[in-house]
């Protein structure tokens, strides 16, 4: 009897040491148990809902509980949630295992406080510091109202990222906290059977550990805000779930807890067992007439922009116009579309008459090209025309004549070499010798390659230039 008395406290005292109290979705953020952070003022004023953990059907047993968080200013947040535990108290054992069937155990109804501090923020970076599970309960073997479970403490660090994926966006969540986000070694339980062997180290808890988490915001339901994939791993276990938007304001937050101890299904009542977590959460946004979609489960802008707050009775009436008042914003909407459109219809043309100005300077171009080559071509035909007239003369002995010619193709093409070496064999037979040279080094300076020219004037040098040779074409 003394040994079984022993073993009741000892279990009373673990459970209270590891009852269920951080429901998925009671704590402040968007994710199911870990903390968040964000580089953006909060969209909503406040928040607020409730949530359950069923982990069990038969006896059904669950966890439960309301939450309220809010950002008060600048990257300041506070948060509370009441929490009534999961029945984990064991007092049958049968062949099946342990069971709650003839359970009269009431969980304590726990209250947590939680606060929270931006400290820093780059780009889609944001780093934040908070306290998180000021958990009081409610003491029924005592005289006290309330303590405090000083072993759920957390102290956190969280590093937040935020990106955009197209038509996605992901949130990814790292930090390392202390107390309730610490991992906790309860996969065994303990045998009711030796009740000498029950000591606190059977469900030791560590000090600090670290969590992860992301949320996916998808296009779906975008109207409302986007459904939203959760999944994380809280120190202790992996949670999934999914937070479904019913309109603007409202959502349905779904998953499962420690999916990675599903098939343990209804045999574990201690901290650590898997649960469906189930619940609706509400948001009021700092102004309804300007509600922004920012990012993750922020309300749509349904009243339009540069409207006035009503007061009094006028509320009630614009609530009564909604349906007017979201008609006319879709009106002003398709006004800017095509405001838009005409705008971009005006750029097209302004491009496509740049596009014909430019088409039409490079037929200029082409048609100055063309007009410019068949000048120089019959530029090219006269001189050549001269020249050949300027050799008959020269063969006839009439230099003068000779000379007036290639003078004549000069003016018609004044870079060609053979001209000016023609020149200078003229000059050379009309015993101009100084003329002679410069024409020949004329010749030279616009065709470098001419040897006949070069061997004339080296020869010249050389005083060995008996009688010029003609250059001939």
């Amino acid at each position: 009897m003394r040994n079984k008395i022993i073993c009741t406290i000892v279990f009373m005292f673990l459970n209270i040491l590891f009852a269920g109290t951080r429901v998925a979705y009671s704590r402040p953020g968007m994710m199911m148990r870990i903390p968040t952070s964000s580089n953006k003022v909060s969209p909503y004023l406040f928040r607020t809902g409730f949530s359950t953990e069923i982990h069990n059907f038969n006896p059904f047993n669950t966890a439960g509980g309301l939450f309220f968080d809010m950002e008060i200013s600048r990257g300041f947040s506070f948060g509370f949630s009441a929490v009534v535990p999961g029945d984990t108290s064991i007092v049958k054992e049968n062949q099946n295992g342990y069971s709650l069937e003839n359970s009269s155990y009431n969980p304590p109804v726990e209250f947590g406080f939680h606060f929270q501090q931006r400290v820093y923020t780059y780009n889609d970076i944001s780093l934040s510091v908070g306290l998180q599970d000021v958990v009081f309960e409610s003491e029924q073997t005592t005289d006290q109202i309330l303590s405090l479970n000083t072993n759920l403490l957390s102290l956190y660090a969280v590093l937040a990222s935020e990106k955009d994926l197209g038509d996605y966006k992901m949130k990814t969540f790292m930090g390392f906290g202390t107390g309730g986000l610490a991992p906790t070694d309860a996969d065994t339980l303990p045998d009711v059977s030796s009740p000498e062997d029950v000591s606190l180290t059977d469900t030791a808890a560590t000090n600090a550990g670290v969590f992860v988490g992301f949320l996916l915001k998808t296009p779906f339901f975008n109207q409302w805000g986007g459904m939203d994939i959760v999944g994380e791993f809280d120190g202790t276990g992996v949670n999934v779930g999914l937070r479904i938007p019913l309109t603007s304001d409202y959502r349905l937050n779904l998953g499962f807890t420690h999916i990675e101890k599903l098939p343990q299904w209804g045999n574990r009542y201690w901290s650590g067992h898997p649960g469906f977590a189930l619940g609706i959460s509400m948001i009021v946004p700092r102004d309804p007439l300007k509600r922004i979609r920012s990012g993750p489960s922020s309300p749509t802008d349904i009243y339009g922009p540069g409207k006035a707050m009503p007061s009094g009775s006028n509320v009630m009436s614009l609530h009564k116009d909604s349906t007017i008042v979201m008609a006319n914003v879709a009106v002003e909407t398709l006004r800017d579309s095509m405001a838009l459109m005409n705008n971009e219809m005006r750029n097209l043309l302004v491009r496509l008459n740049a596009m014909e100005q430019n088409s039409k300077f490079l037929s200029d171009s082409l048609n100055s090209l063309k007009l410019e080559t068949n000048i120089s071509e019959k530029n090219m035909n006269e001189a050549m025309r001269h020249l050949s007239r300027s050799l008959r003369y020269f063969y006839a002995g009439d230099y003068r004549e000779a000379l007036k010619e290639v003078d004549l193709s000069l003016e018609f093409n004044p870079n060609m070499a053979l001209a000016y070496a023609r020149r200078g064999s003229i000059y050379y037979k009309l015993g101009d010798v100084q003329r002679a040279t410069i024409n020949w080094n004329l010749a030279l300076r616009y065709d470098p390659e001419y040897t006949d020219v070069r061997n004339i004037l080296k020869a010249l040098s050389e005083n060995q230039l008996k009688s010029a040779s003609f250059i001939e074409e």
